[in-house]
């Protein structure tokens, strides 16, 4: 009898041989999720950095210095090839790099008209959604369960009051970060390194410019919102979705999703440094529900690794 890593059907990866004893899956399992949390703090902190900037240059304008200047930066850092690529791997970047734009760009839209706390609140949506239907475990549908609460509770226990269009956008970038969370894990298996981050930033890039073009025009060339957009683009774009996709590789999309439910206690942290936004009760307990339903999660899918399976 021989003893294999068990299958992760929810990520699509195959079996493995198990490390030394008493350090099986230790890299594979804790790593990504470094990973995934560094990528977390720096696009939160971007995020508020982008909230000052968008009386300069809107909505349309702060997504588009965002998008462009990283996809400048990744392609130049990648010099990805572009020969020797499928038709479905080109597939798959093109809509990756679609999901990236239109995330983005309805995301700030729904900051322009609704507070942060809630537009944060009703993106984190769509990965919660993506982690009940990826996993196959009850369990995890526990944790996805109180990290809900705990993103409602941030967001006031409701939404009532609240600008419908911007309520609209925030759910509609909430359905394209559970798209991003999907095709990123793909193109990080079809793409070496980050060559199809890369891609699809650029993809992204060529899908807002014409709109930030005519939302923002020349506000777009002041040196000092250059200069800000592209601090935005390397905290909000460059570092986390490289972090991101890299962690994708190894970590299964359910637990992934979960782990985004961290973004609105990282937003409240990065408000509160970087814009004075002060913490309530409320809030301080809604992120204490979404940690503890975050670390349940990746000790959920750290024991299941280390659980073996016997084939005879």
């Amino acid at each position: 009898m021989s003893t294999v890593n068990t299958v992760n059907a929810t990520s699509g990866s195959s079996a493995t041989t198990p490390g030394p004893p008493g350090t099986p899956g230790r890299l594979g399992s804790l790593g990504p999720v470094g990973l995934v949390l560094a990528g977390g703090v720096s696009v939160q902190f971007g995020g508020a950095l982008a909230v000052t900037l968008m009386p300069r240059a809107g909505a349309l304008g702060v997504v588009t210095l965002r998008l462009v200047a990283a996809a400048v930066v990744l392609l130049l850092f990648c010099r990805p090839r572009l020969r020797g690529h499928s038709r479905a791997d080109w597939g798959t970047v093109i809509v990756f790099g679609l999901a990236l734009g239109a995330m983005n760009s309805l995301f700030y839209e729904a900051v322009a008209r609704i507070p942060l706390g809630p537009a944060v609140t009703l993106e984190v949506l769509g990965p919660l959604a993506l982690s009940v239907v990826a996993s196959r475990r009850l369990i995890n549908v526990v944790w996805a369960a109180l990290a809900l609460g705990g993103v409602f509770l941030l967001g006031g226990g409701g939404f009532s009051g609240v600008d419908p269009v911007g309520v609209g956008f925030a759910l509609g970038a909430g359905a394209m970060w559970a798209a991003y969370i999907v095709f990123s894990a793909r193109t990080g298996r079809r793409f070496p390194q980050a060559d199809g981050l890369a891609l699809a930033m650029a993809v992204a890039a060529l899908l807002v410019l014409p709109l930030g073009i005519a939302s923002s025009g020349d506000r777009l060339l002041v040196p000092t919102t250059l200069g800000l957009g592209a601090a935005v683009a390397v905290l909000s774009s460059v570092l986390p979705y490289t972090l991101e996709l890299l962690a994708l590789r190894k970590l299964p999309a359910a637990t992934f999703a979960i782990l985004m439910s961290l973004e609105p206690a990282l937003a409240a942290t990065a408000g509160f440094l970087i814009l004075g936004q002060s913490l309530s009760v409320r809030e301080i307990v809604a992120i204490a529900l979404v940690i503890a339903a975050t670390i349940g999660a990746v000790r959920t899918q750290v024991g299941r690794a280390r659980t073996p399976v016997l084939d005879a």
